[in-house]
């Protein structure tokens, strides 16, 4: 998920659009999540995702390099490391997975093992909810970050110009339930679901 130095939770310091976009990402997820889920959720950073889902979730994982200690929040916990290599061998199955806007991170041989590992970490039934967003936001994204303070892109270097079209291949084990475009096309969101 990224090559950035690992940081502790204080001192994740996104910029304001930073944190816009994050929210706007967790808000496509909400609605895709059973009340009492127990969720995994990849490319954590600072837990925003859980911070909004408090009331809907039993209980959050959330794993990410660029963290260097483990977190306990309540009921949610995030963990420093790569996905799936870092979880505990004792880490239980979750009904759901997040990754927001981390699969264009992540190199194409890469991309299969880690559906494997996402389908093998599931309840039967259990959901992958994904964002990625579409190629043309890189030179948008390369232009907000020459403003100072207004956008990190925390990881932006290894964005490779990943084919949002490959989605619903790499996830082929997996019964697509929602494929949609979103913030005015350049985002996308994917829901698969685990036969049960």
């Amino acid at each position: 998920m990224g090559q950035t130095p690992p940081r502790s939770l204080d001192s994740f310091e996104p910029g304001p659009l930073d944190r816009l976009f994050k929210s706007l990402r967790a808000r496509k997820v909400l609605p895709h999540l059973k009340p009492g889920s127990r969720v995994l959720d990849i490319g954590c950073g600072d837990g925003l995702l859980f911070q909004m889902l408090r009331s809907k979730v039993r209980e959050g994982v959330g794993i990410d390099t660029a963290l260097t200690e483990p977190v306990e929040r309540g009921p949610f916990r995030l963990l420093p490391g790569r996905f799936p290599d870092d979880l505990p061998a004792d880490i239980g199955r979750f009904d759901a997975i997040t990754m927001l806007a981390v699969l264009e991170h992540i190199q194409p041989p890469h991309q299969p093992p880690l559906a494997q590992a996402c389908y093998d970490l599931l309840v039967p039934g259990g959901r992958v909810v994904l964002t990625v967003p579409s190629p043309q936001v890189d030179p948008i994204l390369r232009v907000l970050m020459r403003i100072p303070g207004l956008f990190h892109g925390r990881s932006f270097e290894e964005h490779y110009g990943y084919d949002v079209r490959k989605t619903p291949g790499i996830f082929s084990m997996f019964t697509p339930l929602v494929i949609r475009k979103f913030q005015f096309g350049l985002n996308n969101l994917f829901v698969f679901e685990k036969p049960a």
